[in-house]
């Protein structure tokens, strides 16, 4: 590695107006659209060619790759570059859905076909999530990192909104072949934007990144004790993990299960669900406006604790409407509470170990937390709702008790933005890996 001196302007352009940021945004936007078509043409074809047992063999068996590989999805992408192993996740889910649509088209598929596009996609899956998390700190400032996860969370629930209409669209015209088509020509859309995206290279003066040479087990191995040796990250990233576990099944199979026990029906478990996810959006907007909270460390667990509130409400509310007032406000808590939580992993790593740091995060929120649903289940079963969601507030009680001991999560700030003016000489490192140097307005000072 070589290192030139330049001079670059100081500035933090906001990341609404970045159109860097913008173009990541826009292929993010459509990689999850693609997913949510995805994921409801594959539903539809497994319906059609199994038992109901088959299909849920084949919409639950993405989740073992994925919850397998992840770790080593972050080793990837930080050996590798982020923006590298994104826009090959994007081409390979193209490429595969294009090859199902062709399939679909011709003939009708047996349900291990289906299984193994399920595998292909939950693998895939494992090296594009590490990376996505990744991006944001090498294509904008870190002061702006809170407004990026306020803007993702946004695409995230217009993806979530529009997809499924859009899938539906699809199969209406042309049934599930049409439907795969559509998702591969989005995922063929995110792959110009990708390339248009430039990323800033690693610091000079920051720890080695990844060695090729080296093996990836040492790799992992460097990352994980990267994150047990931070002040900040080891007890925040024990803080996600127990926050998840509390988290997951009530927000899952547990609300069907309430509105089941209290003879809401779908109807009140949809507009309940539709509260959670207003509170959502209302925390993603929050965060995109203002682009930084101070304190951000106490205010995430804050929100864990307002968060583990709301979850006993749900179990103790009177009436459907005070369901969908609380369902709002856990969703307001533990989306400001999750974005927050991003943004501070984001920052406080060191870039090298991102993709790493990225991944073990997913695996508490993507691959270990839906372990709890079947164990929700049996518990509801066994006990009811109310005992089931009491208790799940206190396990994420006790990870905000964690938090809260320990002084430098409790502590933890966010970056100030910084006025756009003057400028700075700094040392732009070349990367053998194509991920750098980037464009002036990418660098980071």
């Amino acid at each position: 590695m070589t290192t030139t001196a330049t001079s670059v302007p100081r500035r933090s352009l906001p990341a609404h107006r970045d159109t860097n940021v913008l173009r990541w945004l826009g292929a993010l936007g459509c990689s999850l659209l693609g997913d949510n078509v995805y994921f409801l043409a594959l539903s539809w074809a497994a319906t059609r060619s199994g038992s109901p047992a088959q299909a849920g063999l084949v919409l639950g068996v993405a989740a073992v790759p994925r919850a397998v590989l992840m770790l080593g999805g972050g080793v990837v992408a930080d050996r590798f570059g982020p923006r590298r192993v994104v826009i090959g996740s994007d081409l390979s889910r193209c490429l595969v859905m294009s090859a199902v649509a062709g399939v679909l088209a011709v003939s009708t598929p047996g349900v291990w076909l289906l299984v193994a596009v399920g595998l292909v996609f939950g693998t895939v899956d494992a090296l594009f999530l590490p990376a996505v998390g990744a991006l944001p700190p090498r294509i904008t400032g870190p002061d702006q990192l809170a407004r990026v996860q306020g803007l993702r969370g946004l695409a995230s629930r217009a993806a979530t909104i529009g997809g499924s209409p859009l899938g539906g669209l699809a199969m209406a015209l042309g049934g599930p072949a049409c439907a795969f088509a559509v998702a591969g020509a989005l995922f063929a859309l995110s792959l110009p934007l990708l390339i248009a995206v430039r990323v800033a290279p690693l610091p000079a003066d920051g720890p080695p990144a990844s060695g090729r040479n080296g093996t990836a087990r040492r790799d992992l191995a460097d990352g994980l004790r990267h994150i047990r040796r931070d002040r900040v990250l080891g007890p925040l990233m024990l803080v996600l993990a127990i926050g998840e576990l509390g988290f997951a099944g009530p927000l899952n199979i547990g609300l069907a299960l309430l509105a089941d026990e209290r003879g809401w029906g779908a109807s009140g478990l949809g507009w309940i669900v539709g509260g959670f996810g207003a509170g959502a959006v209302a925390a993603s907007f929050l965060l995109a406006v203002r682009g930084r909270l101070p304190r951000a460390g106490l205010v995430q667990q804050v929100c864990l604790v307002l968060g583990a509130a709301a979850i006993a409400a749900l179990a103790l509310a009177p009436s459907l409407p005070a369901a969908v007032v609380v369902g709002a406000t856990v969703g307001l808590t533990a989306g400001l509470g999750g974005a927050l939580s991003a943004a501070l992993l984001q920052t406080t790593a060191a870039p090298a170990y991102l993709g790493r740091v990225t991944a073990v995060a997913g695996l508490f929120s993507l691959g270990l937390a839906p372990l709890t649903y079947p164990v929700t289940g049996a518990a509801v079963a066994l006990w009811g709702t109310r005992p089931v969601f009491l208790a799940s507030a206190a396990v994420v009680a006790l990870g905000s008790v964690v938090g809260l001991c320990s002084r430098s999560v409790r502590r933890a700030e966010l970056p100030v933005p910084q006025a756009a003016s003057g400028t700075v000489r700094v040392s732009l490192p070349h990367r053998e890996d194509g991920e750098g140097p980037a464009g002036p307005a990418s660098r980071r000072t």
